[in-house]
């Protein structure tokens, strides 16, 4: 009995944590979604508020079906709970092996991706505090180089554009100084029309994919850590799920068949009465 209660509040537990984290996404992406003054963005890979919803969404109703079926042993759900966990990691698998054999697609799909982003900054706040951050964390400037933004309607670098910021990058590919104290945001003003030797001394050039691939393989062991860890947690919840079911339907059994040798006797005291003497004197 004690082993059953170990099962079965160890995989409450996880997914009551699962759960919390998955409100929180809800409840950030809700607010990040009203306080925007408007929607321009609306699709899915670009709008990162209604991206933390979604992804939210899934995982609270994915982990209310695990809270509610270990809590109250439903079998239904717990079943269900289970074959969504264990889809869910087959798909992650053959994502990961795909990855692997067609790189070359995933990297070609991944800088249409980016090089989305960089045409849509300045139109949805999200997204250009997401490309700001990711700038000035690895220190990186466009998709493959700093001459990218020039994709962008506010930095394109031609005669005709009347922005201020014509043939210039955001600020947040600016080097900063260590004694800088203010924020220059005006930095990276007509940084496109200066060679990459001289714009290096005032702006990062290389671009963050490759800034991003570099960090990934430099922290080769971190990053598969993660991914590994991630995959255990769902095979420990899988196999925690399958447990509480295979221990509630051995129960149930052993009930149905307690049951069925009751009425058997039951019948067999109605139908033969214990008489004390059957021959009588």
């Amino acid at each position: 009995m004690r082993g059953y209660r170990g099962i079965k509040y160890t995989l409450f537990i996880f997914c009551y944590f699962f759960w919390v984290v998955s409100a929180v996404l809800i409840a950030v992406g809700i607010y990040a979604k009203v306080a925007k003054e408007k929607d321009v963005v609306d699709t899915l890979t670009i709008d990162p508020a209604l991206l933390l919803i979604i992804v939210g969404s899934l995982m609270f109703l994915i982990t209310f079906l695990g809270c509610f079926g270990a809590l109250r042993n439903a079998t239904c759900l717990l079943k269900t709970f289970l074959a969504i966990l264990a889809v869910n990691f087959l798909l992650q698998i053959a994502a990961g092996a795909v990855g692997y054999v067609f790189t070359d697609m995933v990297m070609e799909r991944t800088e249409k991706l980016m090089m989305k982003t960089i045409v849509g900054y300045r139109e949805d706040g999200d997204l250009e505090n997401a490309i700001d951050y990711i700038q000035k964390k690895f220190q990186c400037c466009g998709v493959e180089s700093y001459e990218d933004w020039s994709h962008n309607v506010y930095f394109n670098c031609s005669e005709s554009n009347p922005s201020l910021e014509a043939c210039g990058v955001p600020f947040s590919c600016c080097v900063r100084l260590q004694n800088q104290t203010v924020l220059n945001t005006m930095c990276g003003y007509g940084m496109q029309q200066e060679q990459k030797g001289s714009a290096k001394e005032h702006i990062f050039t290389i671009g963050c994919l490759e800034k991003i691939i570099m960090w990934a393989q430099n922290n080769l062991l971190l990053v598969g850590g993660l991914t590994a860890g991630l995959l255990l947690l769902e095979v420990c919840m899988v196999s925690l799920a399958g447990a509480q079911i295979a221990w509630v339907q051995k129960v149930q059994r052993r009930q149905k068949e307690n049951e069925a040798q009751s009425r058997d006797e039951r019948k067999e005291r109605l139908w033969f009465p214990a008489f004390a003497d059957f021959d009588g004197e």
